[in-house]
């Protein structure tokens, strides 16, 4: 085994799998997703942080190691972050995932990431995991130098980064070189979509409301673009072309961090066939949902 797939393969067995709190979502996960698999749960602009974290408990006293997303701007106040904090720790979860969030308009005191870090790390939490968010390409609402002094401001405050969807992995491996370049030495989760087709796609955003739909084809409008090409999309292509960044010593990358776009079944069948194909026992590791 070479040395790129003996690092996929570590990889690929350890991922993350990010969900949509949506109906049919945590029977989905509890049939077809191992225990060992880390899970992060969205946050919706327009229903708030609720299902996130009634999601977040739910499958964190069914096994899991849950991650949910902080979005700053449905943050009201510090009173409600005490709340969440508090919420959190009796859950026992240890990792969070701080991002603005796609609300147009604060719902309080929180503008950005940078500021709910800052407070959260003035309430002196236990999470002893906290992400941030990192753009290989242009955001599609903040320029470049923006959402580069937004990652100093938030690092000091952060364990690890991890990077929203790019097609092209040349420019992700340049940026993962950059990042570190500037100073920020976090480990990054490298973010790809799992396999998906058109319809599904389409059927996931549908059922987020006709606001959050917009923004959700918006912001994953290049991954619709390559579901008109024939045939569903698969990431391996896209895997293939991270070896660089990989196979780096400094071991840059800490893992994948899948869009699974509530296709759990779909994403984890193919996790345990690329596995198989580099030699990996994932029978006896998918049988974590036995023990439910």
């Amino acid at each position: 085994m070479s040395d790129f797939q003996q690092v996929l393969a570590e990889l690929l067995a350890r991922p993350r799998y990010e969900v949509i709190p949506l109906d049919g979502i945590e029977e989905q996960v509890l049939e077809h997703v191992p225990r060992d698999v880390k899970l992060t749960v969205t946050a919706s602009p327009t229903k708030g942080l609720d299902p996130t974290l009634d999601l977040v408990e739910r499958l964190a006293a069914a096994g899991y190691e849950v991650v949910p997303h902080l979005s700053a701007r449905l943050v009201l106040d510090e009173g409600h972050l005490r709340w969440i904090l508090a919420r959190l720790h009796e859950a026992g979860i240890g990792e969070v995932f701080v991002v603005a969030g796609d609300a147009s308009q604060p719902a309080g005191q929180f503008e950005g990431a940078a500021a709910l870090l800052r407070a959260m790390a003035e309430h002196r939490h236990e999470i002893a995991e906290v992400g941030i968010t990192g753009y290989p390409e242009s955001h599609p609402l903040i320029d470049d130098e923006t959402t580069i002094q937004a990652m100093f401001e938030k690092a000091e405050f952060a364990t690890h980064i991890v990077s929203q969807i790019c097609f092209d992995p040349q420019v992700t491996v340049r940026w993962i070189e950059n990042v570190w370049t500037r100073g920020t030495r976090l480990p990054i989760y490298v973010g790809i979509p799992g396999p998906i087709s058109t319809a599904r796609l389409l059927r996931a955003s549908s059922k987020i409301g006709i606001g959050d739909s917009a923004r959700f084809l918006r912001k994953h409008g290049s991954l619709v673009g390559r579901l008109l090409l024939p045939g569903a999309y698969s990431p391996d292509k896209l895997l293939r072309g991270l070896e660089p960044a990989l196979v780096d010593p400094a071991r840059r990358v800490a893992g994948f961090h899948v869009f699974t776009f509530n296709e759990v079944e779909a994403t984890e069948l193919w996790r345990q066939r690329r596995l198989e194909h580099l030699g990996e026992p994932v029978l006896a590791r998918a049988s974590g949902n036995a023990l439910r």
